[in-house]
């Protein structure tokens, strides 16, 4: 039996989501089928507020509902020393661990030449701009790999003359991982053992 048009078409809409694949795609579909429709709406307005309620900090970058968002509007945050991560999903996980009370620099993504991603298309000229006046620290906190290492190397060369300190994550994190999947007292022992 073919499957229905709408169906087929929402499948190979949730296909197109990271980490998903055509066999999980279909279990959503049919799992959201046995739904009522109240649930299926709350969902629906979800998925619209997501895009059309959220915005980007004109401060750090993160995604949040306003802007500045709430960590670069809390005056307890000390704004000596700025964290670089490369989305807001590690901001998140840095914030969970409650071990750093600094402020936030997001870059919206990291160096990548086989995705051509390159230092102007991430939000680097926003953090130079943040540089002149208080902020003694740079925290480069991306996450080990190829990519984050590269990113640290061009923003440590490029801040190199802004008389900074500019400290990395310790290495308690394994290389190869992603930083949003390591656990919080990793996380909390590789910012307070920081170089």
């Amino acid at each position: 039996m073919e499957l229905p048009l709408s169906i087929k078409n929402l499948i190979d809409a949730f296909s197109q989501l990271p980490t998903v694949g055509r066999k999980t795609a279909e279990r959503f579909v049919f799992y959201l089928l046995q739904q009522d429709q109240k649930t299926l709406d709350d969902f629906s307005l979800a998925v619209k507020n997501v895009k059309q309620k959220i915005t980007k900090c004109e401060v750090c970058g993160c995604v949040s509902e306003a802007s500045p968002c709430p960590i670069c509007a809390a005056s307890r945050r000390d704004p000596a020393t700025i964290c670089v991560v490369g989305n807001t999903r590690d901001l998140i996980t840095i914030e969970n661990t409650a071990a750093y009370q600094g402020r936030y620099h997001v870059l919206g993504g990291l160096i990548d030449s086989i995705k051509a991603v390159t230092p102007e298309q991430l939000n680097v000229k926003g953090l130079t701009r943040r540089l002149p006046g208080k902020v003694r620290e740079i925290i480069l906190a991306l996450s080990p790999t190829f990519e984050g290492e590269a990113t640290a190397l061009y923003l440590t060369k490029l801040l190199k003359n802004y008389n900074l300190k500019i400290t990395r994550l310790a290495r308690g994190l394994p290389s190869g991982a992603d930083l949003q999947y390591a656990d919080a007292i990793t996380i909390k022992n590789a910012l307070e053992n920081r170089k």
